[in-house]
């Protein structure tokens, strides 16, 4: 790890216009994530914790604030440049999944690959991440609905890491798995950041939390707590 930040958000607020009132979803956050970090991000219900990982993810702009992704302002960047910058550099590990249904599983984890550059791989690297993350070629070649939740969740985190980004973002990546399935997700997640990735994770799991360097805790769109491990 260096003292680099790979994520940097300045004085970042995000709020939404209801008809009824605004919304504060994010209150002047600042927040430093050095490159081959690992970070928890908790909170209750409400508190911001998705909200924060989507500006880092690009999924969303700020209403003020400044973020930054490997030291570029996205707001200097254009449509085309955010939508490279997310799938170059960042893997999204979401808690549903988000497999396309009509497609295998191979091809689910080649999806990104053909977003990229226009046409099927050939390399054989979807194959390949299966393997890596536990699924043998018996099971490549089935649809999502035909396998558990936690081999599902390998599949996601197969497509999470086909362009081989950076910065893994992974929201609440053990909630739909029972206890045993969690462990052995998480033990695949911290083997990626023993390889160099950054990692951002959004819990609400303190067990789960624990995997992490450091954790920082949410309340009523602030940071209102953070510090090393969660006890």
């Amino acid at each position: 790890m260096t003292d680099r930040p790979v994520i940097k958000l300045e004085n970042v607020t995000k709020v939404y216009s209801l008809p009824t009132d605004d919304v504060i979803a994010l209150d002047n956050i600042n927040l430093e994530v050095k490159k081959g970090e690992f970070l928890a991000i908790m909170g209750t219900s409400g508190s911001g914790k998705s909200t924060l990982l989507n500006q880092i993810g690009c999924l969303d702009v700020p209403t003020s604030g400044n973020l930054y992704i490997d030291g570029r302002s996205v707001r200097d960047l254009n449509d085309n440049e955010l939508t490279d910058l997310r799938r170059d550099k960042i893997g999204y590990i979401f808690q549903n999944f988000n497999l396309i249904p009509l497609l295998d599983l191979c091809e689910n984890v080649e999806y990104p690959l053909i977003l990229k550059y226009k046409k099927r791989d050939d390399t054989g690297r979807p194959k390949k991440l299966l393997e890596m993350v536990g699924l043998d070629e018996t099971r490549v070649w089935h649809k999502p609905n035909e396998i558990s939740g936690g081999q599902r969740q390998r599949v996601a985190i197969a497509r999470a890491l086909v362009n081989d980004p950076a910065i893994l973002l992974c929201d609440e990546p053990t909630g739909n798995l029972d206890s045993r399935t969690s462990v052995q997700i998480m033990d695949m997640i911290t083997d990626l950041h023993k390889e160099g990735r950054t990692i951002v994770m959004v819990t609400h799991e303190p067990d789960i939390a624990n995997y992490a360097e450091k954790t920082i805790v949410m309340g009523d769109g602030k940071i209102i707590s953070e510090g090393r491990g969660f006890s």
